[in-house]
């Protein structure tokens, strides 16, 4: 987005991104091709190439879910293309040294516009699955997150889908939606009854109480997830959708920031009603890989995604801790709430579970 940022907080969010690509053990090399104007550089790096089964393309895959995302697919043996949008994304990576002797076999990269549909079709030509993972958000944090960005992303999902099937190649889409695309609801906000509720993938956040309430991001997650699911409806693409809740992980103030900021808009409402979730990265990049592998069977529709839910005052003021925002969520640090809405994965957790029992991977279970 051409967003101005300090020297000091580029330096860091690289050396965060360093750290990562050390822990994750990998060892060889990636090439990272050169960006050329109005278009995308055709050479092939590594193992990738025209419709290999297990090459895929993931966007925003240097933000902190994308590249999460990226090396639980190099896990699991994928040749990954990574799909940057500017001059500035790719800068980042080779400072990463991601194509260096610390780098990973099985990743390049190449110049693409999330707002083109041509340049997303180049980028996807050849891979037979898309991760949408990136989401118009400040990387800066100089900005947040507003209703001009929820207009953007809006715009970019419907590209991407369109992208995905004008590729001839691609036949796959997992696309990153939130949380926060199912729980704001009128209820949400108004205790009528006493009587619990329940929250699964058949809710849909109601874009009147995002807009009355200016949570920008809730709007923006809904209005994305609703433009795909309409973009692929009744064409020949798979379609799943994973909703996450607040991502955390090593690194997450450093590296989500802005994200965060804006998901917790309204997070004291959220967490009086035992919806202020939270999920660990690598666990989303999990999910997502799960969902993947699983869209040729069982796998379809949506995917609420969280491991752990802020049940208490204590748990809220750690969570604020954690991201330098005091008195966000809970404003008496020692009252917990009783949970008025059920918040429920069990559709994620029942897919791991049974691929777990497959001998597939060892996926984590998540709470149900």
């Amino acid at each position: 987005m051409g967003v101005l940022r300090s020297t000091a907080s580029l330096e860091a969010e690289i050396e965060e991104m360093r750290e990562t690509l050390l822990r994750s053990g990998g060892s060889g090399r990636a090439d990272v091709l050169k960006a050329e104007p109005g278009g995308v550089r055709r050479r092939v790096v590594g193992d990738g190439g025209g419709g290999d089964a297990r090459t895929v393309c993931v966007t925003g895959g240097i933000s902190f879910i994308g590249f999460a995302v990226v090396n639980r697919l190099l896990d699991r043996g994928y040749t990954v293309r990574l799909a940057l949008q500017s001059q500035e994304d790719l800068d980042k990576l080779r400072e990463t040294e991601m194509f260096g002797e610390m780098g990973r076999d099985g990743v390049w990269a190449v110049m693409a516009d999330v707002m083109n549909l041509e340049s997303l079709r180049q980028a996807f030509d050849g891979c037979a699955g898309v991760f949408h993972t990136s989401s118009v958000v400040d990387p800066g944090g100089l900005s947040g997150y507003t209703k001009h960005m929820a207009d953007k992303e809006v715009r970019a999902a419907e590209l991407v889908v369109e992208a995905c099937v004008r590729t001839q190649s691609v036949r796959r889409c997992v696309f990153t939606s939130s949380l926060l695309a199912c729980v704001w609801r009128e209820n949400t906000c108004t205790r009528s009854s006493r009587r619990a509720t329940s929250v699964d993938e058949n809710c849909w956040s109601d874009q009147s109480v995002c807009r009355d309430r200016k949570l920008w991001l809730a709007l923006g997650k809904t209005m994305a997830e609703k433009a795909a699911w309409r973009a692929a409806r009744g064409r020949d693409l798979k379609l799943v959708t994973v909703c996450p809740a607040l991502v955390t992980g090593h690194g997450f103030r450093r590296r989500n920031s802005t994200s965060s900021i804006a998901y917790l808009k309204g997070a004291r409402q959220l967490f009086t009603e035992g919806l202020l979730a939270t999920i660990d990265v690598e666990k989303v990049a999990e999910a997502h890989v799960a969902v993947y592998e699983a869209m040729d069977s069982t796998a379809c529709g949506r995917y609420i995604c969280y491991d752990h839910i802020i049940r208490s005052g204590q748990e809220a003021t750690e969570l604020e801790r954690q991201l330098g925002l005091p008195g966000r969520i809970s404003g008496d640090a020692h009252a917990d709430h009783p949970t008025w809405v059920e918040l429920s994965n069990r559709k994620l957790s029942r897919l791991l579970a049974s691929r777990r029992r497959c001998g597939y991977d060892r996926y984590s279970i998540l709470q149900g």
